[in-house]
C-alpha cells in the first residue's frame, strides 16, 4: 500500500518558498490594516478620523507599492510566469 500523503512543500523551488512566504505575510498585513480600519471606525477618540483615513490609505497603497515592486523585479531580473512554470 502506498502513503498517499504527501508534504506539499518538498516538491517546490527556493523561489516558490519565498514567493508562498511573502503572500502569507502581505495577508497578516492586510488583515492587520483592516482590523485597525475596523477599530478606527468603531474609536470613539477625537482623532479617530485621521486614524481612520491613514489606515484606509494604507491598506490600499500597501498591495499597491508590493505589486509594483514584484513587477520591477520581474522587468530587471527577465522572470515571467510561464518561465517559472
Amino acid at each position: 500500500m502506498k502513503k498517499t500523503t504527501k508534504n506539499t512543500l518538498r516538491g517546490l523551488s527556493l523561489y516558490s518558498k519565498i514567493k508562498r512566504f511573502l503572500a502569507l505575510a502581505g495577508v497578516i498585513v492586510l488583515v492587520g490594516l483592516y482590523l485597525s480600519t475596523l477599530f478606527c471606525a468603531l474609536s470613539t477618540k477625537e482623532n479617530f478620523m485621521d486614524l481612520l483615513m491613514a489606515s484606509i490609505y494604507a491598506t490600499v497603497i500597501f498591495p499597491v507599492l508590493l505589486w509594483a515592486y514584484s513587477f520591477i523585479y520581474r522587468l530587471f531580473k527577465g522572470h515571467t510566469e510561464d518561465e517559472e512554470d
